[in-house]
């Protein structure tokens, strides 16, 4: 059982991982802004914690996450604006490596952008600017000392999850629903052999636990 502390868990994809973390009887602590999210957490079987990244410093963020195995970022400013992107994708994401490092949780593990999601289309400044801030997270996190992974999902569906998915260092891009990048994050937990690695991810015909077998070279 793996003590995990999400940070964006009352979003589309935190709540769909905090359900399948829980069912897996992992112990989840999920940060979470407005109070009436607290009670949809706890039926999802999680621990709520309540905290605002906009708001938090480092040594509070890192008393909060004290005692847990691994930390998941998955928040986002869901297209709300540039100066929410930059808080929440990169200021955000900064001041949690820093809480983690300081809180000594060995493993983080980040939900990031796929770097062909604007590809074909004219792509306006909130885009560029998201996949800027995006890039500058993901390389706050690699220059870090913690055991990290980069999970780069394609466009994000609500489908139902099917469990097969498409997992590489490098992939065409695609399609993936929620449900199954959730179930993936959760294979990642429960595989902590796979570190220092960025992860693209798209829906496919390989079961997920085969798929990060795949992933553990060496």
């Amino acid at each position: 059982m793996a003590t995990c502390f999400i940070i964006g868990a009352a979003g589309k994809v935190g709540r769909q991982l905090t359900r399948q973390l829980s069912s897996r009887n992992h112990a989840v602590t999920a940060l979470h802004r407005k109070p009436d999210q607290a009670e949809m957490l706890q039926a999802a079987g999680a621990k709520p914690v309540a905290g605002d990244i906009q708001q938090l410093d480092v040594t509070a963020l890192a008393a909060l996450m004290t005692g847990h195995d691994v930390a998941v970022f998955t928040a986002g400013a869901g297209g709300a604006g540039m100066a929410l992107t930059d808080a929440i994708d990169g200021e955000g994401l900064k001041l949690a490596v820093a809480a983690a490092v300081q809180a000594g949780v060995p493993r983080f593990i980040l939900v990031s952008a796929f770097p062909d999601a604007g590809r074909g289309k004219t792509p306006s400044e909130g885009f560029e600017n998201y996949m800027r801030v995006k890039r500058l997270a993901d390389a706050e996190l690699v220059a870090s000392s913690l055991e990290w992974v980069i999970l780069r999902p394609g466009t994000l569906t609500d489908e139902a999850g099917s469990g097969q998915i498409h997992a590489d260092l490098a992939i065409p891009y695609g399609d993936i629903p929620r449900a199954d990048v959730a179930a993936t994050l959760v294979g990642l937990i429960e595989h902590p052999a796979i570190k220092y690695q960025i992860i693209e991810l798209t829906k496919g015909d390989l079961q997920i636990d085969a798929a990060l077998q795949r992933l553990q070279r060496g």
